[in-house]
């Protein structure tokens, strides 16, 4: 009778660790969708979202990164995402946050257009391959630099990620 007792133990034990394993694996993948008011811009990748709980909420574009302040381009993909997203609804598709407690998310607008790939194929984005393999935001930002669009009729434009590391450099100096 023990021996039966350890069997049925171990195969309980063993059915609660895969539960929790497929609990787990399920919350990695689900990801939340939130819906609201766009009331602030930010910046080119950064915006305020406001929920219907009237919550604000910091949101920061997905895989991509737009030109830095003073850098060339940054005005016209702030101006590009105010034209497309301010003062309406917005739908995120949040992947995660990040250490600033902003909601890293995909944002659709209009008849569910991606903001994220819209910068991209106007060349006023950069798709931000330290973070994402997005196979469609890459092939979109090879076509914007071989068509030249936006920021990519500069031959020497400098990712906003070097502009940082170059002036966090020149700030330690």
């Amino acid at each position: 009778m023990p021996h039966f007792r350890t069997k049925k133990a171990t195969f309980f034990l063993l059915n609660f660790i895969v539960f929790l394993i497929l609990v787990s694996f399920n919350n990695v993948i689900k990801k939340e969708i939130i819906t609201g008011k766009v009331v602030a811009i930010t910046d080119g990748d950064t915006f305020k979202l406001l929920t219907k709980d009237t919550v604000l909420l910091k949101v920061r574009l997905a895989n991509i990164d737009c030109p830095e302040k003073k850098q060339p381009y940054s005005f016209i993909a702030k101006q590009f995402i105010s034209n497309a997203i301010f003062n309406k609804k917005v739908t995120l598709e949040v992947l995660k946050k990040d250490r600033y407690r902003r909601l890293i998310a995909n944002v659709f607008y209009g008849d569910s257009i991606n903001l994220n790939h819209e910068l991209v194929k106007e060349g006023l984005a950069w798709h931000y391959v330290k973070y994402s393999k997005d196979t469609i935001l890459q092939r979109l930002e090879n076509l914007a630099k071989e068509e030249k669009i936006g920021l990519w009729q500069d031959m020497n434009a400098i990712p906003p990620w070097d502009w940082r590391d170059h002036k966090k450099k020149r700030t330690k100096q």
